[in-house]
């Protein structure tokens, strides 16, 4: 049974710029189950990164509908918002957005301490979610320590440290080359495969098509929602990198 986790329903996104409205998003709608690995993509302008921040409670609709897990999100306060941001949805960001001066177990356990959960128990899940990304050896590393690849690894076990509902990745390969971006993506293969539910945001065709499903974004309006035939799929019997 195929279990929603999110549904949108006639989203508009609408900014006041100066006595102009500029329509980021026009009408849309889309469902999200359980356990799928989808790529947004879209040009410059499309709306994409404005359906991001919707998506990862970052930002609300103008009008419209979002349910997240089964709840109503469309009109939550600030800090509601920021709970699920913080227990439901694990993010990764292009820059990795690490703390230069912390140790990668350090940054991977920041949202437990957020959480108000007691230190013996984080770092423990801290240190299960490096070793799941292939990173048990580094947990001392600082990031000026690490490759680029290994820093985004960093960022995805702190996605992963909360046990969330999905991960949103926005350009996770963005700022790596072109084979270390490949085991980024091998790296989420494994985690879908796990279980996760993956959202990624990339204007990189060849990296999309390594998802289950493509949403393209044109004029803040969904211009096609299409299942993929000819995906991706790593080689080896494990996707994790050593």
């Amino acid at each position: 049974m195929n279990i929603n986790i999110i549904n949108i329903e006639r989203v508009a996104k609408i900014y006041q710029v100066g006595s102009e409205e500029v329509h980021a998003l026009a009408d849309v709608s889309l469902k999200i189950n359980e356990n799928e690995y989808v790529a947004i993509m879209g040009p410059s302008g499309s709306g994409k990164s404005t359906l991001m921040n919707i998506l990862g409670c970052l930002d609300t609709p103008t009008r419209g509908l979002y349910e997240f897990t089964g709840v109503s999100v469309s009109n939550m306060s600030d800090n509601e918002l920021a709970e699920i941001r913080n227990k439901k949805i694990g993010f990764v960001f292009q820059t990795f957005n690490l703390l230069p001066r912390s140790d990668a177990l350090h940054n991977v356990e920041l949202p437990l301490i957020y959480a108000g959960m007691p230190n013996a128990k984080r770092k423990e899940r801290a240190r299960l979610a490096l070793e799941k990304v292939g990173l048990a050896d580094r947990v001392d590393h600082k990031p000026n320590e690490l490759s680029g690849g290994q820093r985004q690894r960093v960022a995805i076990a702190r996605a992963l440290v909360t046990d969330p509902a999905i991960i949103l990745a926005d350009e996770p390969t963005g700022n790596l080359d072109t084979k270390t971006g490949e085991d980024i993506m091998t790296l989420f293969a494994e985690l879908n495969k796990q279980g996760n539910t993956i959202i990624l945001v990339t204007h990189e065709e060849y990296i999309a098509k390594h998802a289950e499903r493509i949403i393209r974004i044109r004029d803040g309006l969904i211009e096609s929602d299409t299942r993929i035939s000819g995906r991706i799929i790593p080689n080896g019997d494990s996707m994790l990198a050593p």
